[in-house]
C-alpha cells in the first residue's frame, strides 16, 4: 500500500500524442513505490524531477514517430559503419539527484564497446549516447535540464512537426543544427522519411538507405 504524500494530480490538456497526468509535491519514496506498483502491467512513460512526477500514456502519433525516428536512426549507424545498442525507454534514474526518466528512445553508439554484450548499469557505466523524446502533447518537466542532469551527451525533441538537436555543453544543452553523430545528415533528410513512412515504411526505408549510402559515398 502507497505511503500518503502531499501531491495533487492534474489531467493535461487534450491530447494529439499523449495522455499525462502529473503529480506535484511527491517525494522519491512514493515515486518509487509508484513505480514498482505500475511496472508489471503499463505501457506508460515515468518521468520524475525532483518532487514532479508525469506519467505518459502515448497514442498512435506519439508511437509511430518514435518507431520511425529509432529506424532513421538505425539506417544511418548502419550505413555509416558504426555500432549500435539501443535501449528502447530503459529507466535512466539518479536517486541522488532525485531524477528518473524512461525515454522513447536511447541509443549507445560512441560508447557501445563500453556496454556490448551485457545489461547496462547506470551506477558503473556510461549513460546513452542518444536519447529521443517525442512531445506532441505539452509536458511540465524540462526535459532539457532532466536530461542534461543525467549527462546524456545528444538529445533529440520531437513535437510532431518540428525536430532539434541539442548537445551537452557543461552542464546544459546548447541547440546545434547539425548532429554531432551524425554530421552528414539533414534535418529534412527526417522530414522526408517520416512523411514517407506515412505512405509506405519500406519504400521510405529504401529511399533513406540509398540517399545515405550517396552522401556517404560523396563525402
Amino acid at each position: 500500500m502507497l505511503t500518503s504524500a502531499p501531491f495533487s494530480p492534474s489531467i493535461v490538456a487534450t491530447p494529439i500524442g499523449e495522455k499525462r497526468v502529473c503529480f506535484s509535491h511527491l517525494d522519491w519514496a512514493s515515486f518509487k513505490q509508484i513505480s514498482s506498483a505500475l511496472a508489471s502491467q503499463r505501457v506508460a512513460h515515468l518521468t520524475y524531477d525532483q518532487g514532479k512526477l508525469e506519467i505518459t500514456m502515448p497514442l498512435e502519433e506519439h508511437e509511430t514517430a518514435s518507431e520511425w525516428i529509432a529506424l532513421f536512426i538505425r539506417h544511418w549507424v548502419s550505413l555509416m559503419g558504426m555500432k549500435l545498442k539501443t535501449i528502447g525507454s530503459t529507466t535512466l534514474e539518479r536517486a541522488d539527484q532525485n531524477r528518473s526518466a524512461e525515454p522513447d528512445k536511447g541509443f549507445y553508439i560512441q560508447n557501445h564497446s563500453k556496454v556490448s554484450g551485457k545489461r547496462v548499469d547506470l551506477a558503473t557505466d556510461p549513460p546513452p549516447d542518444l536519447v529521443v523524446e517525442i512531445d506532441i502533447t505539452h509536458t511540465d518537466i524540462d526535459k532539457n535540464r532532466l536530461y542534461a542532469s543525467l549527462g546524456i551527451p545528444e538529445f533529440w525533441r520531437y513535437n510532431g512537426e518540428w525536430i532539434r538537436f541539442y548537445q551537452l555543453q557543461g552542464e546544459g544543452y546548447q541547440e546545434v543544427e547539425i548532429s554531432p553523430t551524425f554530421p552528414l545528415m539533414k534535418k529534412e533528410d527526417l522530414y522526408v522519411f517520416l512523411s514517407q513512412c506515412f505512405q509506405d515504411e519500406i519504400v521510405a526505408e529504401a529511399n533513406l538507405r540509398q540517399l545515405i549510402t550517396d552522401r556517404v559515398h560523396n563525402g
